[in-house]
């Protein structure tokens, strides 16, 4: 290596010239690819010594093992969809203590908040064909930052600076409109196969006005295209319960979701955690053949291997909330090299930069010299302050370039019409009511099982005083069931896909609205099959009251009960945070609707301090009209002991609960009105989930 090699600036002046002509070139209205392609091909190489360690990205990328997807296997569109250079200037994050606990919050104008700088003058650049990998160590900022340039930051944290695309400064609902997000956790509905779930998104998420049939063409494109042609039908499944697809295959169905609109700006947290290498180099791969496409693609990783640093056309190094070097994969290896900190031919550069800029328990104090040392390098380099430059030139607002575009004619947060959402969630919610593997056997076993028994243990009542207090035992009995089987098998249904529906509502694909009303008629006829299964079975057995109409009264209060208990499980499940918590509040709460059903306490004892909470009972309303139903025209009951209390009539044991037969109907109104409102307050619940999480962004 000879002299002028080893003291090689970060920027030549030779590179000056002609990389510095060819990013002030750029046109952001259309965008050149052209004057990066260069760079993407050059050999990548860190040299120390005379020791050279050479990544050559053509050969990696044409690897046997990683043949799977390369860039050749998308078509290249990137003249025919809209291309965005994505700019941020000054960005500085501050994160408050969020007071929770309650006497905290009264007291917390006298304590002063605490505030830490997370993020401290940002600059950056994302040009379209180019992928940008966010790089550094553990609470160096990285998911910080791509919060903040997704517009995603939580409660208590304040951005401040400028985000542009194309020059012009953007807002979140316009960037919204343009990206696409993969987050860290790949959320699915996992009784759903591959192609379902696609159609599912491209019903709700292009735009309305793309026949239908466009739509599915375009998500069997995408399938071809991620190579998701081999798993297409296969279930996606759900840890612990249904196996389904692996790893890999599940993060580029995440990608698949996102690029069935064809966005051209992408953004991806740690699209690699929890994969194998084999699997990691595939998504990464992924990620460049979209970006050769046309796309301006930023992803977080923490700890890429060789390989996968040799597929990055860019890396951005964050140290303490700070850029630390921003530009091509080779021009790292030379700042650090003119820094005196050459990267060994032994190492990984990836490792070997995010060591160097980690701060080391016991060593905090000469880390952080050193990061503020390289950070302070590079904002003072050329390179650093042509970037700084490029990012904080604004021309305006981005909606006023886009008057005449097609994204001007449709501005609403939802792609889809009411009715396009409503159709679509109601299809995915009745298809994962029928797959589920055990919603439906399992219940109906269950009604038959109970019923069986119940029957048995009161089999063929006769009509004397034993059997009066027999009937009524049954008869609370089937409400008393009905309660707790659908409160439980309901519980857990807004709980375990409530963060599935505040992902998809924050991404604008359907209304809380229109979600709650399709899950709760997706299960609707099995809430009333099921009643109905269990009065088919336990009535006759019993020896019931004789008559079809009697029957049918009786399955339709049933049927009613459970729908009231299944409201209250919709309830508890939308102000539950977790399956935990309403698992343990949801007995807690029935217990008392149970002890004022008018069963263990007649409704004249009530105390009067209660009385309000026996009129919300289901247990009151639904025991009276099943007993009104039973006994209101039997006429006679035989005694069989003198010695006995026996009602002389039907009448009579109505009189010994303090019911009147003219209640029937207020009863029947009574529970018809639980519904409504157990079911508006579980909506309100869930509402008030949706907004607390836009909050957060």
């Amino acid at each position: 290596m000879t002299a002028t090699e080893e003291t090689e600036p970060l920027i030549s002046s030779r590179n000056l010239a002609s990389g510095g002509d060819k990013t002030q070139t750029i046109s952001y209205n259309t965008i050149s690819l052209e004057g990066r392609s260069a760079e993407r091909t050059e050999e990548l190489s860190c040299r120390t010594g005379s020791d050279t360690s050479s990544f050559k990205l053509k050969s990696i990328l044409h690897r046997s093992h990683a043949a799977i997807i390369t860039p050749t296997t998308l078509t290249a569109r990137s003249t025919e969809n809209e291309s965005i250079t994505y700019t941020w200037s000054d960005l500085n994050v501050y994160a408050d203590r969020i007071n929770e606990k309650p006497w905290e919050m009264f007291l917390k104008r006298r304590k002063p908040m605490e505030r830490r700088h997370l993020l401290k003058d940002v600059c950056g650049v994302a040009y379209p064909g180019e992928l940008l990998v966010i790089m550094g160590s553990s609470g160096a900022g990285k998911t910080t930052l791509l919060n903040a340039l997704t517009f995603r930051s939580g409660r208590g944290v304040t951005v401040s600076g400028v985000m542009a695309a194309n020059g012009r400064r953007v807002s979140s609902t316009i960037l919204t409109s343009r990206t696409a997000y993969v987050q860290q956790d790949d959320l699915f509905v996992g009784t759903l196969t591959v192609k379902e779930h696609l159609l599912f998104q491209a019903m709700v998420r292009m735009d309305r006005r793309i026949p239908m049939e466009q739509r599915f063409d375009r998500v069997y494109q995408v399938i071809n295209e991620l190579a998701l042609s081999k798993c297409k039908n296969t279930v996606i499944g759900q840890p612990g319960r249904i196996k389904g697809l692996s790893g890999g295959e599940m993060k580029r169905l995440s990608f698949a979701s996102e690029v069935l609109t064809d966005p051209p700006l992408m953004f991806c947290d740690e699209p690699t955690s929890g994969l194998d290498s084999f699997m990691a180099h595939q998504v990464v791969s992924v990620l460049k053949t979209l970006a050769a496409r046309g796309k301006t693609v930023v992803a977080t990783l923490h700890q890429p291997s060789s390989e996968l640093f040799a597929l990055f056309d860019r890396i951005l190094l964050m140290a303490e909330g700070r850029v630390a070097f921003m530009g091509t994969t080779s021009q790292v290896c030379t700042f650090f090299e003119t820094l005196g900190a050459a990267c060994p031919s032994n190492y990984n550069p990836a490792d070997y930069f995010v060591q160097m800029l980690a701060v080391v328990p016991g060593e905090e104090i000469s880390c952080r010299h050193a990061i503020n040392t390289v950070c302070d390098a590079f904002q003072k380099s050329e390179h650093g302050i042509k970037i700084a430059l490029e990012a904080e030139a604004i021309n305006g607002e981005f909606e006023d370039s886009l008057r005449d575009s097609k994204y001007s004619k449709n501005r609403s947060l939802y792609k889809a019409s009411w009715c396009e959402q409503f159709r679509a969630v109601l299809w995915r919610s009745w298809l994962s009511v029928i797959k589920e593997p055990i919603l439906i056997k399992v219940r109906l076993l269950q009604t038959v099982m109970v019923s069986l028994l119940v029957g048995i243990v009161y089999f063929n009542q006769r009509l004397d005083q034993d059997g009066v207090m027999n009937i009524n035992g049954a008869l609370f009995i089937f409400l008393t069931n009905m309660t707790f089987q659908n409160v439980f098998a309901v519980i857990n249904v807004f709980c375990t896909e409530l963060p599935i529906f505040l992902r998809e509502h924050r991404n604008g694909m359907y209304r809380t609205d229109v979600y709650f009303l399709c899950k709760t008629l997706a299960e609707a006829p099995i809430f009333i099959a099921v009643p109905l299964l269990f009065t088919v079975v336990a009535y006759p057995m019993i020896g019931l009251y004789p008559g079809i109409d009697h029957f049918f009264i009786t399955a339709g209060i049933v049927a009613l009960v459970a729908n009231v208990s299944t409201s209250f499980g919709y309830l508890i499940s939308c102000v539950s945070s977790n399956l935990s918590m309403a698992l343990s509040i949801g007995p807690p709460v029935i217990i008392p609707f149970l002890l004022f059903g008018g069963f263990f306490l007649n409704t004249a004892s009530v105390p009067i301090y209660f009385k309000w909470f026996s009129y919300l009972s289901w247990f009151r309303y639904g025991n009276e009209a099943l007993l009104i139903n039973q006994w209101s025209e039997v006429e006679s009951i035989e005694c069989t002991r003198s010695n006995a209390t026996c009602p002389k009539s039907g009448r009579m044991v109505l009189q010994t609960f303090n019911f009147k037969q003219e209640h029937f109907w207020t009863d029947i109104v009574c529970l018809f009105s639980l519904i409504v409102t157990f079911r508006f307050l579980a909506f309100l619940a869930l509402l008030s989930k949706t907004w607390t999480n836009s909050k957060q962004r």
